[in-house]
């Protein structure tokens, strides 16, 4: 049979069994989503962002290199996949349209997916920042719909999906506690004369026997002068007495994930050592102690400036103290909806939740980053995640 009579036999047999949330869940994300496309003045959303694929419709996948879209109306969802995605697309989804093209016919792409968008109104929202968005695909809508306008709506879905509801957090709570068993097996391992390599892949049975689905980003572990050096990963080096080995792990539970930081020292700390990993904590706290609701991102960081300044003349740090997590795929685990920096206005609500990655790194020495998957509540940030804290 071909992927068409594939996916009308799936729809037979198999439709939406693998939907990870209630319809109930997805048709609240709908009205969100729906009542401010109508207060833009949006007939249609284009989306091409896999996690945003995912928050409305349940669509997942390994496979997140090909072109899938999803067009959104006011009354219909219409799903575009490969034909090597009916599978997913069947399984995973309820969506009122499939919407099928040959994998290796990109040329059946554009038709379809134009007719999917005529009759809904002259103006279309479209994420321009995110790498899905092929420049093929939108050029050929553009010459198909002269009289449509694509607008940037990058934001649109984001400032949505910010707030996480309580099935979202109790996935993010799932993903913690297999985090943490994770981390927990590969610190316990740390010896002199073992590599990053074998550190990893203790961490990465954990997590996959935890439960774990396939990771957003793989097991991260890097030791001696390499953790001072920022997103390097494992590569056969050997652990020696007094290196520091620091991890970052983050497991999967129905896409979301609530990463952890820790660092270990293979042997006994040296006084500047724990004088950076206090530093860490104290940075943590800070900003658990600012993410009151009300209070905008920028606030928060600013306060963990004022606990940060007397290592910030020898240690490197990112300016960013924390992003928003949630569902994604490959290759972050970052949902990209907010970030606590300078400069950002937002303000702290309840149901957000932020990965607080504070790692500081003292350039061809070594590197000490520790954090927590913190939820908004209340009174500031309460950790999902529980990072021991300690170093040895």
């Amino acid at each position: 049979m071909d992927f068409n009579a594939y996916q009308q036999t799936l729809a037979t047999e198999l439709r939406g069994r693998e939907c990870p949330f209630p319809e109930a869940e997805y048709q609240q994300r709908l009205k969100h989503l729906r009542a401010r496309m109508l207060a833009d003045g949006l007939g249609a959303v284009l989306l091409t962002d896999p996690s945003d694929l995912f928050y409305l419709t349940g669509y997942s996948t390994f496979e997140v290199s090909v072109h899938v879209a999803l067009v959104v109306t006011a009354d219909t969802l219409t799903l575009q996949v490969p034909s090597i995605e009916t599978g997913p697309a069947m399984v995973t989804t309820r969506v009122d349209h499939v919407i099928g093209y040959r994998w290796e016919g990109v040329g059946d792409v554009l038709d379809p997916l134009a007719h999917a968008l005529i009759g809904h109104g002259g103006k279309v929202g479209v994420d321009y920042w995110h790498g899905s968005l092929r420049q093929g695909v939108l050029e050929g809508l553009k010459q198909r719909l002269p009289d449509t306008q694509f607008v940037d709506a990058s934001g649109l879905l984001k400032s949505i999906r910010i707030v996480k509801s309580a099935a979202e957090i109790d996935c993010l709570r799932h993903s913690a506690r297999i985090t943490g068993q994770g981390i927990e097996a590969a610190a316990a391992a740390i010896r002199p004369g073992m590599t990053d390599n074998d550190i990893a892949a203790i961490g990465a049975e954990s997590l996959l026997a935890g439960g774990s689905e396939f990771m957003s980003m793989q097991p991260i572990v890097t030791v001696g002068l390499r953790s001072s050096v920022i997103h390097t990963n494992h590569k056969r080096c050997r652990i020696e007495d007094g290196d520091t080995v620091f991890l970052e792990f983050g497991a999967a539970w129905q896409r979301y994930t609530a990463p952890i930081m820790r660092t270990l020292v293979a042997g006994h700390p040296s006084a500047r050592m724990r004088a950076i990993f206090d530093g860490c904590r104290r940075v943590v706290d800070a900003l658990k102690a600012s993410m009151v609701p009300g209070r905008t991102f920028d606030s928060a960081a600013r306060a963990a400036e004022q606990v940060m300044a007397p290592l910030a003349s020898e240690v490197f740090f990112s300016g960013v103290f924390g992003y928003t997590v949630g569902a994604q795929f490959p290759p972050s685990w970052v949902e990209g909806s907010g970030f606590i920096a300078r400069g950002e206005s937002t303000v702290f609500q309840p149901g957000m939740v932020f990965h607080l990655p504070i790692c500081l790194r003292i350039p061809g020495q070594w590197g000490m980053g520790c954090s927590d998957t913190v939820l908004v509540e209340e009174h500031g940030g309460e950790p999902l995640t529980a990072n021991p804290w300690r170093l040895d």
